[in-house]
């Protein structure tokens, strides 16, 4: 008796531990991302090349901005410029991210929507994207970039990138503890 006893427990734990893991990694990052939609939050260098002037004291700020059923856009904002909005867009099981560059007047930039597919479902807490031809194409020296994001819920996200067989290394960390006011909108935003 004992022993059917502990086999039906067993059975109704792995049911449940079977349940609460079928949603794929990369969705649960989605639905964390999505929960931030509208804050926006400050960041600072975590690691950056020695010569970097881009980010070097300067006031850095992420606004997750727009969420929509596939895409979620968040602007960069460094110090007072307004050019960069990171593009995440969920299509066919796998992540895709796009760095949309603009001008002031709202023109992109020569060198915009760069980036990269994951290639699996990822972490809960990482996604990855190594650059993809597209990029290639548009930034050679690029071609061994990987970019990953990784999103701790109620304490982080930090946005990364790597140059492979480089010494090319960015890393900004944004406290999600703490949301600071929202930016005014990225350079050409169009709702």
């Amino acid at each position: 008796m004992k022993q059917k006893l502990l086999l039906v427990c067993f059975i109704v734990v792995s049911t449940v531990n079977v349940q609460a893991q079928t949603e794929p990694a990369n969705i649960v990052f989605w639905r964390e991302l999505e929960k931030l939609c509208g804050k926006a939050y400050a960041g600072t260098v975590v690691a950056a090349p020695a010569d970097d002037t881009t980010f070097k004291d300067k006031t850095l700020v992420m606004h997750v901005r727009s969420c929509e059923k596939d895409r979620i856009r968040i602007p960069f904002v460094v110090g007072e410029n307004r050019s960069r909005t990171w593009v995440l867009t969920l299509r066919e099981n796998r992540l895709l991210l796009r760095h949309d560059h603009r001008h002031e007047d709202g023109k992109p930039d020569s060198v915009t929507m760069y980036g990269g597919s994951t290639t699996s479902v990822g972490m809960p807490a990482r996604q990855m994207f190594p650059a993809d031809q597209e990029t290639v194409n548009t930034i050679p020296a690029a071609a061994t970039n990987v970019w990953w994001i990784d999103l701790v819920p109620g304490e982080a996200f930090t946005y990364n990138l790597r140059r492979l067989g480089s010494e090319r290394f960015f890393s900004i960390k944004f406290d999600l503890k703490n949301p600071v006011t929202v930016p005014a909108a990225p350079w050409g935003w169009k709702e």
